[in-house]
Parts: structure tokens; C-alpha cells; sequence
């Protein structure tokens, strides 16, 4: 089962992926009316990228039941892995958010 591993390339690549998930609940419960493409293209073309920066900061909730999920059970590699992808998406987005 995909829970009892316990992999530093496992926990960094499930960290790069798990905040899509978020993203694509962000589009559906904002910009539920619009199609993906829409809503990418008004997230770039936004003046100081606030709606983007606002939906990739949620998506990290994703990571962070992850990364809970995977401290509570005891798998440190996988979530030392999920905890580096966290802390390069937030990376990302202050340098967004910085010189945005």
C-alpha cells in the first residue's frame, strides 16, 4: 500500500504532486464555472499574482495533512521528502510574491 513506504524519493516526489490536488479544489470551489484554461490564464495576466500565490499557498495544505499522515505513522524518509517539496513550493511562491 502506497502508506507503508517509507522513501526519501517516494516523500519528494508525492510532495511535488499532492499540491495539484489542492490546486484543483481551489479551481473548482473559485472558478468552478470556468474551464482549466480560463482559469490559468487569468491567474498569469493578474496584475501582482494574488489569486495565484493565494491558490498555491492553499494547495500546501495538501502537503501538510501528508506530511502529518506520514509523521504519525512513523515514515521519516517519506516525510522528510514531502517536508523538502513544502519548503521549496513555499520558496517559489514568496520569491513570487516578493518580485510579483
Amino acid at each position: 500500500m502506497i502508506f507503508k513506504k517509507d522513501n526519501l524519493v517516494f516523500g519528494l516526489i508525492l510532495g511535488l504532486l499532492a499540491p495539484f490536488l489542492g490546486l484543483y479544489l481551489f479551481k473548482v470551489s473559485k472558478f468552478g464555472i470556468y474551464s482549466y484554461s480560463e482559469t490559468i490564464h487569468f491567474m498569469l495576466n493578474e496584475q501582482g499574482f494574488r489569486t495565484l500565490t493565494v491558490a498555491l499557498t492553499l494547495s500546501l495544505l495538501v502537503n501538510a495533512a501528508i506530511f502529518t499522515l506520514y509523521i504519525n505513522t512513523h515514515k521519516d524518509k517519506t516525510a522528510t521528502g514531502i517536508f523538502v517539496s513544502t519548503l521549496l513550493y513555499g520558496i517559489t511562491i514568496l520569491l513570487i510574491k516578493t518580485f510579483a
